[in-house]
């Protein structure tokens, strides 16, 4: 199973890209933002999904491990298969959709292309509570003040992204040295993650 790649884009269409890793082509289906969020020139590095249907393999790539996350929870819910996963969070932020799951927001989810209401509806039923304990940026509760708590609170968003909890610690020790005192845990993490695929 293709777990990541990094390479260089060759081409860029409508939801996908091919990406050059050492002179193989691979076709990958990513989210418009990844896609916004792709610079040409240099290598680019993707989180990766690698879906078995049928004879054929597919490939959804995520420039950050908290949407890779969302895309596999969605897939979860029944009714979702990866493209219908891939259209939902091409058309909300990782942060809105958690938030949307959370309030049980079934308007803003329904102003998602091709998401109904019995769609927006099981989603919430569904996701609620997974969504609520992954502790990704946007789910959390709100953030506390003191560097400690912080500190705390990154390293537990790390873990439950799924690194190992003395790499978080390791990482959480290094992003937070220096950040100014009005940070948020959304961003801490963010920084985190840059740091993680280094």
């Amino acid at each position: 199973m293709i777990a990541a790649l990094r390479g260089k884009v060759l081409f860029k269409g409508v939801n996908r890209l091919v990406l050059d890793v050492q002179g193989v082509g691979y076709d990958v289906a990513v989210t418009l933002s990844a896609l916004d969020s792709l610079h040409d020139n240099g290598d680019v590095f993707l989180h990766v999904h690698t879906a078995l249907r049928e004879n054929n393999l597919e490939l959804y790539g995520f420039v950050d491990r908290a949407e890779k996350a969302l895309f596999e929870l969605l897939l979860t819910v029944n009714g979702i298969g990866p493209r219908t996963a891939l259209t939902i969070l091409s058309g909300i932020s990782p942060v809105g959709f958690q938030k949307a799951i959370l309030e049980g927001d079934v308007h803003t989810l329904t102003s998602i292309p091709g998401v109904g209401r019995k769609s927006a509806e099981r989603m919430v039923l569904e996701l609620k509570e997974k969504v609520s304990k992954m502790g990704l940026p946007g789910a959390s509760a709100p953030e506390r003040s003191t560097a400690a708590a912080l500190n705390d609170d990154l390293i537990s968003s790390l873990v439950n992204l799924g690194y190992k909890e003395r790499i978080a610690t390791d990482v959480a020790k290094r992003v937070l040295h220096g950040v100014p005192p009005d940070v948020t845990l959304t961003q801490t993490v963010r920084m985190a993650l840059k740091e993680l695929i280094k």
